[in-house]
């Protein structure tokens, strides 16, 4: 069994009184007040998440560029200096290996993809697998620290930390610059919460991941900024209808089955993109819907779908009680006939056909 690894800031949420558990090989903070709590916080004010889990590459090079349009299903060559997308690497039998934001910090030369923690190695194999021109490619998620600064509040906490212009940045741009008196800090307003803020990347050096913290902490004394668990990002996520690789999405899920059509982009060729967009001409037998039950009952991964006559339909890929709205809500797989909002499902909870409703993203 292979070690579990620490952040640099695992001592911090350990001194703080954290709920730890292995996660993607990380001893990484479940929760410190509880889910409920540390969720209306992001949603009402602002929260930090230690999110250094996560993996980041760069490629560099003069075929920088068309490594990433080959992998990836988005259009890269949209991307200016200082813009980011949402984006995901298709595989060749229909699934996905992994969804990925893709950050242009030159364009045509230098970019970093930032995947999920759980699939570091399997990426970085996948990229080098396709690297046929010569890129330069760097692993740094060792050496990687990442905080997600989120809420309403958060970029008025960070702001006091940089001269960078953090409140006025648009929603998938970024900036490198100064954060406190460290350099070539990456500040970027990007998060999988869907309440706003941003995310700090830099490296773990100098003692920096102390400064940073505590300068929020500081900063943020007046906002009551919390530290988040990763419970509360869950939460978070899923209220928006956001995909979570593992869950929602895997090596077996397309991206148009999962409604990821909108970054599936047939301007270019990719990894399977032929199948890909016969899939999107001819559509799909299952789709990935959001429901909310009607009644009571809390849908968990892998729980089975069912229509009125108790025939199987699908499967329940996540579900939890949403903190902001009262009630319970999931994601799941459903045969295409039943996935127009509206449709009623059932969930299948211990035997009984528990009613629910297709709804579309994000819940209310």
């Amino acid at each position: 069994m292979s070690e579990i690894l620490n952040t640099p800031f695992t001592h911090k949420h350990i001194a703080l009184g954290a709920k730890m558990a292995p996660f993607a090989g990380y001893n990484m903070p479940i929760s410190y007040t509880g889910i409920n709590d540390e969720h209306a916080a992001v949603r009402n004010n602002a929260g930090v998440f230690d999110v250094s889990h996560m993996g980041e590459f760069i490629l560099k090079g003069e075929n920088a560029l068309d490594l990433i349009q080959r992998v990836t299903s988005n259009d890269a060559s949209l991307l200016e200096d200082g813009k980011a997308q949402y984006s995901c690497f298709p595989n060749e039998t229909g699934g996905i290996v992994d969804d990925l934001l893709v950050y242009c910090v030159e364009k045509n030369k230098v970019y970093m993809l930032v995947v999920n923690a759980s699939n570091i190695e399997k990426d970085w194999n996948w990229v080098s697998k396709h690297n046929s021109k010569g890129v330069e490619m760097h692993n740094i998620s060792a050496k990687t620290a990442l905080l997600a600064v989120q809420g309403p509040n958060a970029t008025k906490i960070v702001q006091t930390m940089t001269k960078m212009d953090v409140l006025n940045m648009p929603y998938y741009s970024f900036a490198k610059g100064t954060l406190l008196d460290i350099e070539n800090v990456l500040v970027s307003a990007t998060g999988y919460t869907g309440s706003g803020g941003v995310e700090i990347y830099f490296e773990d050096e100098n003692d920096n991941a102390n400064k940073i913290w505590d300068a929020l902490f500081e900063a943020g004394a007046e906002y009551g900024l919390k530290p988040i668990g990763l419970g509360a990002r869950d939460t978070l996520r899923l209220e928006m209808g956001f995909c979570l690789y593992g869950n929602d999405i895997d090596d077996t899920t397309s991206p148009i089955e999962a409604g990821l059509g909108w970054i599936t982009k047939f301007t270019k060729d990719f990894t399977n993109s032929a199948a890909l967009k016969a899939q999107k001409e001819e559509g799909v037998s299952k789709k990935l819907v959001g429901f909310e039950m009607i009644d009571r009952g809390i849908p968990r991964h892998y729980y089975i779908i069912k229509d009125a006559a108790g025939n199987e339909i699908g499967s329940v890929t996540s579900g939890t009680q949403a903190p902001s709205l009262g009630k319970a809500i999931g994601l799941g797989y459903v045969a295409t006939e039943h996935s127009k909002p509206g449709t009623d499902i059932y969930i299948d909870i211990r035997n009984s056909l528990v009613k629910a409703k297709v709804v579309k993203f994000p819940f209310k």
